[in-house]
């Protein structure tokens, strides 16, 4: 078997979003979830940002359109979750 394979495979049925958590059940019947901070742009959302999305690319990744966020189902089986990106020294500065 391989195990490569089966992450790519991996389509989504439906997303959910709580306080804590992004969960994703998958067509095969599993069920996964991620810490929500794994998305900071999901962390900082409204409830109805969280809320608000489609499901893409056959059911490869969820987009949410407010929010301009894009999460992939490998993403979320492989563990890799999206970084804040670090302000420039001058933003930081009020430059």
């Amino acid at each position: 078997m391989n195990i490569a394979a089966n992450v790519f495979e991996a389509r989504l049925l439906a997303v959910r979003v709580t306080e804590d958590e992004i969960i994703a059940n998958l067509v095969d019947g599993r069920t996964i979830s991620v810490p929500l901070v794994w998305s900071w742009r999901l962390s900082d959302a409204t409830p109805d940002q969280r809320n608000n999305y489609e499901i893409i690319g056959d059911g490869q990744g969820v987009h949410w359109p407010d929010i301009d966020e894009d999460i992939s189902v490998e993403g979320m089986l492989s563990g890799h979750p999206a970084h804040r990106p670090e302000q420039s020294r001058q933003s930081q500065d009020g430059a």
